[in-house]
């Protein structure tokens, strides 16, 4: 049997038409296949920050394998990789009292284990999130969604309440009895929209007043996406726990939450072991992480990252684009309809360039490419999507 019928046969499947392309290799912002070349504009979904295989990331993989691998469930052994990675986390939010990581595997743990903080720490049992926002799959995670992905589910989750983005009157929902609002900076899934300063402020200024948690879910947006480190550092306000998975891995599997101490330290008793994991803050995962934090900054990927939104936003003009919005390089190209979208996207990837549309915004075209894209590279990606349209 080939590849692919075994993927058909033996692959769990989520969807009847699957992408089905059969990667041979990976290179920076390129994946190959079948002798063919195709640009990667999503980041493998937010998550090629500084490109495939960067050679850092790999010597960094290569030399921790040569040391250990998995060694004890987290937070019991001294591990070097995670010790000095949560330090350079911290260092990036040295500005804030966010001083303490817990690594998970993923971005739905990361979510996970915030949502078990929130209430551990508040004692309260309602969670606040936003309409058409997307916190991943699991049972608790889903629960912050929208109903389109949940309600084959239930039950899930109870005291769960849905506020609008950037409503202000919505925000008389946050109330004594909310335990934290997980709110997205830029949302993502949503088809990628900014909050309003103002929005923003209100939000925080609501949740201190009633004693809420302030989540900010930047598992998309972090890592230097919008082209600051952190999205909310375009907004100067700073959420109570921070999450952060997709990109920090430099496509190796990893995410966390970060709070102060104080709230963190809350895990510790009563339940003694309040939230564990065996395979979170693999080291592997974390030397491939720390080597990622410092190609951002060593490579100053940050820098143009402004320069090449504004590129994508001045290229891609035609009567069937209705707008490019976005923040950095986290852009959503609208479109009238999916209908209208999706054999565009079908074109485009036949071209050479992929792309795919949000969950919650399928009449948007996602532009997410690694951060070390070229200009040339660019203009090569736009003049495909518009001849694709």
């Amino acid at each position: 049997m080939t590849t692919r019928q075994l993927f058909l046969q033996n692959l769990a499947q989520t969807s009847e038409f699957p992408l089905a392309l059969e990667i041979e290799k990976a290179e920076g912002i390129y994946l190959y296949s079948d002798n063919k070349k195709y640009i990667d504009l999503i980041s493998g979904i937010g998550v090629s920050n500084v490109g495939h295989r960067h050679p850092k990331v790999i010597q960094a993989i290569q030399g921790q394998l040569d040391k250990y691998m998995h060694l004890m469930v987290y937070g019991e052994y001294i591990q070097t990789p995670q010790v000095l990675l949560a330090d350079a986390i911290c260092q990036t939010l040295k500005s804030t009292n966010l001083d303490n990581v817990y690594f998970t595997n993923s971005g739905t743990e990361a979510v996970e284990g915030a949502m078990k903080l929130a209430k551990r720490y508040t004692k309260r049992t309602q969670i606040i999130s936003c309409n058409r926002a997307y916190h991943g799959s699991t049972q608790g995670a889903l629960s912050l969604g929208d109903e389109h992905f949940k309600r084959n589910y239930r039950p899930l989750l109870s005291s769960i309440e849905k506020i609008e983005r950037n409503r202000f009157e919505d925000l008389a929902k946050v109330n004594k009895h909310t335990a934290a609002v997980f709110y997205e900076p830029i949302g993502g899934e949503a088809g990628v929209i900014p909050s309003d300063l103002d929005y923003i402020i209100a939000l925080r200024e609501k949740c201190n007043e009633v004693g809420a948690l302030l989540v900010f879910d930047e598992i998309q947006s972090g890592f230097g996406r919008t082209g600051k480190f952190w999205a909310f550092e375009h907004y100067n306000v700073v959420p109570d726990i921070l999450l952060c998975a997709k990109g920090m891995g430099g496509g190796m599997p990893i995410g966390a939450f970060i709070a102060s101490q104080k709230i963190m330290s809350v895990f510790k008793n009563n339940p003694i072991l309040g939230h564990i994991t065996t395979f979170g803050g693999h080291p592997v995962s974390c030397a491939a992480s720390l080597a990622t934090l410092k190609v951002i900054h060593e490579e100053c990927l940050l820098i143009d990252v402004e320069k090449k939104s504004q590129l994508f936003k001045e290229l891609l003009v035609h009567p069937k684009i209705k707008q490019v919005r976005g923040v950095g390089l986290m852009l959503a190209a609208e479109f009238e309809s999916f209908d209208v979208l999706k054999p565009i996207i079908d074109k485009a990837i036949e071209k050479g360039v992929i792309t795919d549309w949000f969950l919650y915004c399928d009449n948007s075209m996602r532009i997410a490419p690694p951060l070390i894209i070229t200009e040339d590279e660019i203009k090569f990606a736009c003049e495909v999507i518009l001849s694709s349209i």
